[in-house]
């Protein structure tokens, strides 16, 4: 899923005035109108980032999404700060999936180069001194990497890729997360247009952030929300033949969907990888999406929601009659 939500003019000359002051610790955003929106400034700043943490807890709600700014390190540093996304879980489900898909915009439109990570967060506990300390231990983060430690760090990541052979493919995305796809998925997606299948579903597998495929199958329209689960997250792709004004169609429909139970860590995978899900089917399996549908639960996908958003009713509107003068006839 992309949003389509940018950064705000005033959110960027926030993010310049926090670059250009030091008394300042840190900077927030929160989605305002559809744009990303400076809300509140953390200052002023001691030499101490730890103790400087006090700052940020009384903003910090618990049913309330929030993206975060910090200050880290020294501003000498090419990348001195760190992008935090604050997702509480009691927050409403939308809320959750809106932060998600757009934490890599926030980061982009300001400037990657700025951040020298990107975190993301569920408790105010995660936020302070010790949740730091248990976060740094967990990354194993030490001092800044040399550009040559970089590049070595590059080379290495590409031949990850390269040792994957064809038990994958990756998907390269200009936004969102690029993620793997096993060959078995990729070959359900091709077998979609002419096979005897009309539905295939697709999961991540969030202990190696691979896109595989959950099921491959045909589906009536009358049994379509009870064939997707509605426990985990899914990406399905359906084709839907049916008759509209005398008309044979057979569009395919990429249908996104996020059950309001699924965990922080897949809703965030899910939300973030949406659109590198439909790339695969349209660049590296030939499809053409129709149209994209995205909704919390199966239970709200029916023939009548499909139709709806396929062919919407055109509402005509009658012309306006002037009135005539009196007297005439």
């Amino acid at each position: 899923m992309q949003s389509g939500i940018s950064a705000s003019q005033e959110l960027q000359t926030a993010f310049q005035t926090l670059v250009s002051s030091p008394n300042q610790r840190g900077l927030l955003c929160t989605i305002d109108k559809e744009t990303l929106a400076p809300s509140a400034v953390l200052e002023p700043a001691t030499s101490s980032f730890e103790n400087d943490l006090s700052l940020l807890q009384p903003h910090l709600l618990p049913n309330a999404a929030l993206y975060i700014i910090l200050r880290r390190y020294p501003a000498s540093e090419n990348a001195p700060f760190v992008a935090i996304t604050y997702v509480p879980d009691p927050a409403p489900v939308r809320q959750k999936m809106l932060f998600a898909s757009t934490r890599l915009t926030l980061v982009r439109e300001l400037g990657t180069e700025r951040f020298r990570e990107q975190i993301f967060a569920t408790t105010k506990e995660e936020l302070t001194k010790e949740g730091f300390e248990k976060h740094d231990k967990h990354v194993g983060l030490e001092a800044p990497l040399t550009e040559e430690e970089q590049s070595l760090g590059e080379v290495k990541r590409k031949e990850a890729e390269e040792g994957r052979g064809t038990n994958g493919r990756r998907a390269h995305v200009s936004s969102g997360v690029s993620m793997p796809v096993s060959d078995e998925a990729l070959q359900a997606l091709k077998r979609l247009e002419n096979g005897q299948d009309n539905l295939v579903q697709l999961k991540i597998n969030i202990a190696t952030e691979t896109i595989e495929l959950a099921s491959s199958s045909s589906t009536s329209i009358s049994s379509l929300s009870s064939s997707i689960s509605a426990t985990e997250p899914r990406y399905s792709f359906y084709k839907y033949s049916h008759e509209y004004n005398g008309e044979s169609l057979s569009p395919i429909l990429f249908i996104y969907t996020c059950p309001s139970g699924s965990k922080i860590k897949e809703r965030m995978l899910y939300a973030s990888s949406s659109r590198s899900a439909v790339q695969i089917a349209e660049v590296e399996a030939g499809l053409q999406i129709d149209k994209k549908i995205e909704e919390s639960s199966p239970a709200d996908i029916s023939a009548e929601t499909i139709d709806a958003e396929l062919h919407p009713k055109v509402e005509v509107k009658k012309a306006f009659e002037r009135p005539r003068r009196p007297g005439r006839k």
